[in-house]
């Protein structure tokens, strides 16, 4: 298990792990168990930039900070699947033309346009939940839940979809490959589970919100459409819309809160 656990950091993330970390797709396979603890680490140390940033700098700064940290941590991993499915979806007609799109490591219109906008959004989302959220020990639990919560839900798609690409990701010839992680069991999905609600848990039990538990909803929602999407145009699921699965229902996690505190003012 420490293994895998290392396997899944070394994947997900830049942070260091041992010289005998493999890179074998089985590992990789088995270690996606591990994607919603890696929400744990990386919404921490995202946390720990913004905690940092308060003590020297204003508030705006601070949350600009924790999204860098976020962002440097995972070498814009999940971004880069975001602005992939913005440039596939938007500018692609067929499966065979979005794949193609999405494979290119250029980014185009929609893609910068969509990236953009994201940012923007969890920028301004974060900035707000930071001003109005009275514990500061709230405010590192909705960041560690998002990251959670969002890797899991991107999961239950390698558990639920087939992988889209007759190629693996790593046909010669390509600009950009990728190695995706494909099926998944049960167990693994409902362990994964464990580790992608617990922040939440924790969040709503120190609280007594219970209606945060309602956040999972629309959440659920989110993902629905995006498998819809996805099954429709390109029948079923690549790294890059696990990506922007991860981006978009973390975006919709702090937004759902932002809008909770809005409408009870």
């Amino acid at each position: 298990m420490l293994h895998l656990f290392f396997t899944a950091l070394q994947f997900y993330t830049r942070l260091p792990v041992p010289q005998t970390t493999t890179h074998a797709p089985d590992d990789l396979n088995r270690a996606t168990v591990f994607f919603p603890f890696i929400g744990w680490l990386v919404g921490g140390l995202a946390v720990g930039g913004y905690w940092l940033g308060t003590v020297l700098f204003p508030p705006e700064l601070a949350v600009l900070f924790s999204l860098i940290v976020g962002i440097w941590v995972t070498g814009a991993f999940h971004e880069d699947g975001f602005a992939d499915v913005c440039d596939g979806f938007g500018g692609g007609w067929s499966k065979p033309q979005i794949l193609a799109i999405m494979k290119d490591s250029r980014l185009g219109t929609y893609g910068a346009v969509g990236l953009g906008l994201l940012l923007a959004v969890k920028f301004f989302a974060l900035r707000s939940i930071a001003e109005t959220e009275r514990y500061g020990w709230s405010v590192s639990l909705i960041y560690l839940s998002g990251h959670s919560i969002s890797r899991f839900l991107a999961m239950t798609f390698i558990y639920a979809l087939p992988y889209a690409r007759d190629d693996a990701d790593n046909s010669p010839g390509v600009s950009k490959a990728k190695p995706v992680a494909q099926g998944l069991t049960r167990g693994q999905l409902t362990l994964g589970g464990v580790f992608g609600i617990l922040p939440l848990g924790v969040l709503i039990g120190l609280s007594g919100f219970w209606i945060y538990s309602v956040f999972l909803i629309p959440l659920w929602l989110v993902r629905g459409y995006l498998k819809r999407l996805f099954v429709r145009w390109i029948g079923g699921y690549t790294g890059d819309c696990l990506g922007a699965t991860q981006q978009l229902t973390e975006v919709v996690w702090y937004l759902l809160f932002v809008s909770l505190k809005w409408v009870s003012i």
